[in-house]
């Protein structure tokens, strides 16, 4: 995102600034913007309704109602790693040794 430096303009007792048209459209603000003041400076954004977010759940429930083809995915499965050639299991492939073995308990006297 690039850095607008905008002027204050005398606006009656306030003190205003203009929005270049490009932004208003870009962010879809209309007659109304909401002010933020926050610690690291202000935030304007549009008054309008905020765009839902999806949960987890719907978005799951969305992936399960859609007609998309999901066969690609079986082909990860068939890539080979179910057995390591070098003999360690499978599901540890990616970690490393730990860089010194584990201490073994003394006996208590």
């Amino acid at each position: 995102m690039a850095i607008t430096r905008l002027k204050p303009a005398r606006i009656g007792n306030s003190r205003g600034v203009r929005l270049p048209a490009a932004s208003l459209k870009r962010y879809r603000i209309g007659d109304v913007v909401l002010m933020e003041e926050r610690s690291e400076g202000v935030v304007l954004r549009p008054a309008g309704p905020v765009v839902e977010r999806l949960s987890w759940e719907a978005t799951a429930r969305e992936m399960a109602e859609s007609s998309e083809d999901w066969t690609a995915w079986d082909a990860a499965s068939a890539d080979g790693l179910d057995a390591s050639p070098w003999g360690g299991p499978a599901d540890r492939v990616a970690e490393r040794a730990p860089p010194h073995p584990p201490k073994k308990p003394r006996k208590r006297r």
